[in-house]
């Protein structure tokens, strides 16, 4: 039976070889197929990472699914938003993305998506527990077929696409999914094109496939200077998320580049709602509000984004991990290879250097975010009573934890819906009261005995 631990706020993920053995996943299979066939689903589309498990848990997922009578349309290993536009373009009614994402080698999970490539999250995540525990499952004798889009993927990124003048560029694709077609891709639209990483390898030999962390771009950064790149990607495990390096080895934080993103879109959008999550600069309201359009803080969480963000309407929106959704002239989706190729045509129509246009926007020294240890139990009763403690003084957003505004900067504090952490980050006008704001609230944490953190955790750049 799987531990109900596995079954997250955004997707099933555990430890493969111990939490996701095959018979779970049979009836994981038979839990997803009988939630999604009583919604009306017929068919799913099933697609897989590079991860060492990935087959496996490919053909037991498989299995359940078929036993609840829905039709599985089989895509292969390729990357998850490949997966999504399977699910549009065959006109499918929903599907499973078998992914381990950037997690450590010995995870692996599944992202399940209803027609229109809507997330199933939450309580819905909940409802497919409750079915496998009652073994409340369909019957039936589904049908498996297999087919490639990748290639009808790549046709339909090219039609989208175009760039003013030949960029070069540093793509770090983790050893994972990207480099299955990035690199090809961007070559094909006329960019010079430099390597790291690009060999699909579920071991990953290198680091981590996740670019919003310091320590795994540090290779990416080196080559950007060595090679005299205009700009360096790197890419996710499963593609679905971005991270950017300016032709100065610097890293660009996601809010920052759905700054330099909102121009283009808010010149075709004007007065479009722009979605964000609470991490996010003060810099990016503004920004959006300097461009035309109306900013929307919202809480952290790719599916609540892409929630909120159909709600809306909006154009654009996306979060400090990197999730970025396009609905202008996209799906909708977190598409880490269209959000890149937006950047890349925006720097091909101007004479600025990336590094230009990222000090276009307003600076404030920032922490990137912190993560420190609390316990599962306490993580949400914490963060409830430090919203409270922070409210009798100072105003404060709680949409998603407690974002105190101090007039001068911020803090944050968030308890994360996939780990048994709490979520911090910081900013201010000076880098002395960054300092201070930091201070105000690593003296409440250490009032809470389940919180674990050193001060080298909180050290300023």
């Amino acid at each position: 039976m799987l531990k109900a631990t596995v079954f997250r706020e955004y997707d099933i993920r555990g430890i493969a070889d111990e939490d996701l053995v095959d018979e779970n996943i049979v009836s994981l299979g038979k839990g997803i197929g009988t939630f999604l066939s009583r919604q009306g689903a017929k068919s799913l589309v099933i697609g897989r990472d590079i991860r060492l498990s990935s087959e496996r848990l490919r053909n037991a997922l498989i299995e359940g699914l078929l036993s609840t009578g829905v039709n599985v349309i089989d895509v292969g290993v390729c990357l998850t938003p490949v997966q999504y536009f399977g699910i549009i373009h065959l006109d499918a009614d929903g599907g499973v993305m078998i992914t381990g994402s950037h997690n450590p080698i010995e995870y692996n999970g599944f992202k399940i998506s209803k027609r229109g490539v809507a997330p199933v999250y939450g309580e819905e995540i909940q409802e497919i527990r409750k079915l496998i525990e009652g073994e409340d499952f369909e019957t039936g004798s589904g049908e498996l077929v297999k087919k490639d889009v990748i290639s009808d993927y790549v046709d339909m990124i090219k039609s989208k696409l175009n760039f003013g003048r030949k960029l070069k560029l540093v793509i770090d694709a983790g050893n994972g999914t990207a480099g299955i077609l990035a690199p090809q891709l961007w070559r094909d639209l006329g960019c010079d094109v430099v390597e790291l990483y690009c060999e699909p390898d579920g071991t990953f030999p290198n680091h981590l496939p996740d670019p919003t962390v310091p320590k795994y771009v540090v290779d990416l950064q080196k080559k950007v200077l060595e090679v005299g790149a205009d700009v360096g990607i790197g890419y996710d495990g499963d593609t679905d998320r971005v991270g950017v390096i300016d032709e100065k080895g610097r890293m660009i934080f996601a809010d920052k580049l759905i700054a330099i993103l909102i121009r283009e879109v808010l010149q075709k959008h004007p007065g479009g709602k722009i979605v964000f999550d609470v991490k996010c600069s003060q810099a990016l309201p503004e920004e959006i509000i300097k461009f035309g359009g109306e900013p929307v803080m919202y809480k952290t969480g790719h599916s609540l984004l892409k929630a909120k963000m159909k709600e809306l309407q909006s154009p654009l929106a996306g979060e400090m991990s990197g999730h970025i959704f396009y609905s202008d002239d996209f799906f909708g989706f977190d598409d880490a290879v269209y959000v890149s190729g937006r950047l890349l045509r925006i720097m091909s129509n101007t004479d600025k250097t990336l590094a230009e246009l990222v000090d276009e926007i307003p600076s404030f020294e920032s922490t990137p975010e912190i993560r420190i240890e609390a316990t599962d139990e306490d993580k949400f009763k914490i963060v409830a009573e430090l919203s409270e403690h922070f409210k009798r003084s100072y105003e404060t957003i709680d949409i998603d934890g407690a974002r105190v505004l101090f007039g001068d900067g911020w803090g944050l504090v968030r308890a994360s819906n996939t780990q048994p952490v709490l979520v911090l980050r910081f900013e201010a006008r000076s880098k002395e009261r960054l300092a201070e704001i930091i201070e105000i609230f690593k003296s409440k944490l250490r009032e809470y005995p389940s919180v674990k953190f050193s001060d080298s955790d909180f050290e300023i750049a």
